[in-house]
């Protein structure tokens, strides 16, 4: 072709529509750029206000995941971040995002992790299942509560005298999931009975007809017969509330 010679049509449309590609890919990057600009910023907020009503004294972090490279969606005037029925921010979760103001109108959903550090009590020495789990057996760290979904036992009061429920390792968070309340008697045992009402209080001895556990009901047979339910509060102290 000499020069100056017109450029062939097949040639020409195959310029524009590469050139149209590249429209439609920068507009791409940019509603995916702004869809985690506005995830992020909704995700850090509400995880925020969350923690300060709670008052957990915690150290939150939000990481958003990438959104799938192969969604080719269209730019939208207003983004509406939510969370999705049955989800919470809460360690590995999903954050949606929907279009409310667009040309069209699309919904879809990025991976977000939120972890949240603070000081918690972990296992210091191996445990089977049933070992009495005790000061001794554990060490306060710094851990992230959101890694499992188990409610972490800070509070010594939830766990202290309970029981392994499955074999526990060096490391591990405790966690409600972790521990059991302990039995303290068996069926047969003999038993003081703490009888209180108001302004009163009578002991007396009794027997079990039941196994006793620590923080839940156990029958009793007092020594004049009659049979009451109390709540079982250490090794052979069953309390009935008048």
């Amino acid at each position: 072709m000499s020069k100056g010679s017109p450029i062939p049509w097949r040639t020409a449309i195959a310029a524009c529509l590469a050139c149209l590609a590249m429209v439609v890919s920068a507009r791409a990057q940019d509603v995916g750029a702004e869809i985690q600009s506005t995830a992020r910023q909704w995700a850090t907020d509400a995880v925020r206000a969350t923690d300060t009503a709670g008052g957990s004294g915690l150290r939150m972090e939000v990481s958003l995941g990438a959104l799938d490279s192969r969604l080719k969606l269209a730019p939208c005037g207003n983004m509406e971040p939510y969370l999705p029925p049955g989800t919470r921010l809460w360690g590995k979760t999903r954050l949606g995002v929907r279009c409310v103001d667009g040309v069209s109108r699309w919904n879809i959903s990025l991976p977000v992790t939120v972890n949240a550090w603070g000081k918690a009590w972990v296992i210091r020495n191996p445990l089977p299942p049933g070992a009495l789990v005790g000061l001794n057996d554990v060490v306060e760290a710094e851990v992230n509560w959101a890694e499992d979904p188990s409610a972490v036992l800070r509070d010594t009061a939830s766990w202290m005298g309970f029981v392994a429920a499955r074999p526990l390792t060096t490391g591990q968070t405790l966690r409600a999931s972790m521990v059991r309340p302990a039995q303290v008697f068996q069926a047969g045992a003999q038993v003081r009975v703490v009888a209180q009402g108001a302004g009163f209080q009578i002991a007396s001895d009794g027997q079990a007809l039941t196994v006793g556990v620590v923080g839940q009901v156990a029958r009793v047979r007092m020594d004049n017969g009659r049979v009451a339910s109390g709540l079982v509060l250490d090794l052979r102290t069953v309390k009935i509330d008048l």
